[in-house]
C-alpha cells in the first residue's frame, strides 16, 4: 500500500518552512536582496502524483517522487518543494551534532553536473539544490505543464515517520503556490502541502543471488519442495 499526500486542505505550517528559509537566507550575506525581483504573485498549481511507500526497511533503498502541475494562466517562476522530515534531533549530551538523518538522500531532484562540481559533492547530487535547508527548486513552470520532483533515499532509522512536505513558487517568499481552486476551501488554507505517513522496518530482508541473471535480489533463497 502506498502512502499519498494530501494537498487540498492542509495548515499554513509546513509552507512557512521555504517562507522561513527564504527570510533567513535574504538576511545573510549582504549585498542586493535575494527577493528583489521576484513577484509578490500567487500561482495556481496541483499535485498531480505524490509517492512516497508507506512501507519501508532499513537500508533498503526506496523512491520519493511529487509530480507537479501548473493550472494557472502564468508562468511559475520557480517551483521549489521543502521536506521537513529528513532528519530528527538526537537528545544525548555532548554531541558534536545533534542531527541525525531518518534517510539519507543518495540523489536529489535535477540533473547531475557533469563534470560533478566537487565543491558540491558533499550533498548528493541533482541539479535541483538550493542553499536553503532541505529545499530544491527545478525553475520555470509553464500554464499547464507538469514538474516532476524524484528523490532516491535510504532509510535509516526505524520505526513510524511521518514525512511532510511544502511547495513554493519561488525561493524569496514573494512568490506563493496555492492549490487549484476548490469550492468549500476559504482563501489562506489552500497552501499547497502535504505529508507520507511511513513505516520502516528494523531488519532488512536477506538476499539471495537469483541464478538465473546472476543478480542479488531479495528475499531467501527458493527451495524446492
Amino acid at each position: 500500500m502506498l502512502a499519498r499526500g494530501a494537498a487540498s486542505r492542509p495548515s499554513r505550517g509546513a509552507a512557512a518552512l521555504v517562507v522561513g528559509a527564504a527570510a533567513l537566507a535574504a538576511g545573510c550575506g549582504g549585498g542586493s536582496r535575494q527577493d528583489a525581483s521576484e513577484q509578490a504573485r500567487v500561482y495556481r498549481m496541483r499535485v498531480v502524483r505524490a509517492y512516497f511507500p508507506a512501507k519501508q526497511t532499513i537500508a533498503r533503498r526506496t523512491v520519493l517522487e511529487l509530480q507537479l502541475q501548473n493550472t494557472g494562466l502564468r508562468t511559475v517562476p520557480n517551483v521549489a518543494v521543502t521536506l521537513d522530515s529528513l532528519l530528527y534531533t538526537e537528545h544525548y549530551p555532548e554531541l558534536a551534532a545533534n542531527k541525525r538523518p531518518v534517510w539519507v538522500v543518495e540523489r536529489g531532484p535535477g540533473a547531475t553536473a557533469r563534470p560533478p562540481v566537487e565543491s558540491q559533492e558533499v550533498a548528493s547530487p541533482g541539479g535541483g539544490q538550493t542553499a536553503y535547508v532541505n529545499t530544491w527548486a527545478l525553475g520555470p513552470l509553464p500554464p499547464r505543464a507538469i514538474q516532476t520532483f524524484r528523490w532516491i533515499v535510504v532509510p535509516v532509522k526505524a520505526g513510524p515517520h511521518v514525512v511532510r512536505y511544502a511547495v513554493a513558487a519561488g525561493l524569496a517568499g514573494k512568490a506563493r503556490a496555492l492549490a487549484s481552486v476548490t469550492p468549500g476551501v476559504p482563501p489562506g488554507r489552500d497552501t499547497l502541502q502535504g505529508a507520507f505517513i511511513v513505516n520502516v522496518a528494523g531488519t532488512p530482508p536477506r538476499p539471495h543471488v537469483d541464478p538465473n541473471t546472476g543478480r542479488v535480489v531479495p528475499g531467501p533463497y527458493p527451495v524446492s519442495p
